[in-house]
């Protein structure tokens, strides 16, 4: 079965179906000085008043209130049911990271937290509702064909059109990306550090997964001999994401 995961609002070039999941983040008053006041019996002029060298604090920073990616749905999309907030959402992703995927074969395979945050806010911004056009829901721009196929794989019943189980299918896929491409193309070996890669282009492991999310595993197996990933400006957003994010402010 070939399954892409991230269609989202970044597509590959591939007639896979596809997951994913594209892109759409006290002031304290200083005390008074008071100088003593002497008795005498001609006035002296009024000193000029004293200048505080206390610097007001900064004030705390505010949650964003517009998102400067400025995420625009397609037409032909539409959102259903109630927007979660950017808390929730995160925290979500946060605890689908958590998980252990592969506890029998492959314990001590892990998927970075950075990596879902990250996939997630390049895919939808957060956004929990949003139904794309190819059927990509939520979050992680879960595609049907994806959702159908980790459930039949790992023998779960989980549902895109909750976000929280969305998050959970979105880096599910991601983890068998990892163990797949880990062990064809790294004899066994599961590291997802950003050090294993020269550059965003390169056929490391974290770049064929992040690749591979978007445009499918069979697209990745297909541009690996030539040494070239199918999707590169995907692949080079996800990992400035991952270095600096908007959604950090979150």
């Amino acid at each position: 079965m070939l399954v892409v995961a991230g269609c989202g609002f970044f597509r590959g070039n591939n007639d896979d179906p596809a997951l994913v999941a594209a892109p759409l983040p006290s002031v304290s008053e200083p005390e008074n000085i008071v100088d003593p006041v002497i008795e005498s019996e001609e006035p002296e002029p009024e000193p000029s008043p004293a200048k505080s060298s206390a610097k007001p604090k900064s004030k705390p920073k505010a949650t964003p209130t517009e998102d400067p990616n400025n995420f625009q749905l397609p037409e032909c999309a539409h959102r259903e049911g109630k927007e979660v907030s950017k808390a929730k959402a995160k925290a979500a992703l946060k605890s689908a990271a958590a998980r252990k995927y592969w506890p029998t074969s492959a314990p001590k395979l892990t998927v970075p937290s950075r990596l879902v945050l990250t996939t997630a806010w390049h895919e939808s911004g957060w956004t929990s509702n949003i139904v794309n056009c190819d059927g990509g829901r939520g979050l992680m721009q879960v595609m049907p064909d994806t959702e159908a196929f980790i459930n039949q794989r790992f023998e779960q019943s989980f549902a895109s059109t909750d976000y929280r189980q969305n998050a959970v299918l979105g880096a599910n896929y991601l983890a068998w990306l990892t163990k797949a491409f880990g062990d064809q193309y790294f004899k066994g070996s599961y590291d997802l550090s950003a050090g294993k890669c020269k550059t965003h282009r390169s056929m490391c492991l974290l770049n064929m997964v992040i690749s591979g999310y978007n445009a499918g595993r069979a697209a990745v197996d297909e541009s690996h001999g030539s040494g070239r990933l199918p999707n590169p400006e995907y692949v080079d957003v996800v990992r400035s994401l991952m270095k600096s994010c908007y959604c950090d402010r979150y």
